[in-house]
């Protein structure tokens, strides 16, 4: 569908650079996409799922280590990178 918008052009662009999206199409599509599964997710967590506290424990794979899985993760460097001169 084509449509004509009025978009701040600084936050298009920031949501384009942290999506990686090529077009503005493409940013505002997953936008979209993102503020929908958010809605989904809010409405389930709302809802419940249905099960019960045994069921939920079942759901989780026993060898599920998040520490272990944290301490392999490679650290993020943060700051501002080094200027070209």
């Amino acid at each position: 569908m084509k449509m004509t918008m009025h978009i701040d052009d600084a936050l298009l662009e920031r949501v384009m650079a942290a999506t990686g999206a090529k077009s503005k199409t493409m940013a505002i599509d997953l936008a979209l996409r993102e503020i929908d599964r958010r809605t989904t997710l809010r409405k389930l967590a709302a809802e419940g799922l249905g099960l019960t506290a045994a069921e939920l424990r079942e759901t989780v794979d026993p060898a599920y280590d998040l520490d272990a899985m944290r301490r392999q993760e490679t650290p993020v460097k943060y700051g501002r990178k080094p200027r070209s001169r």
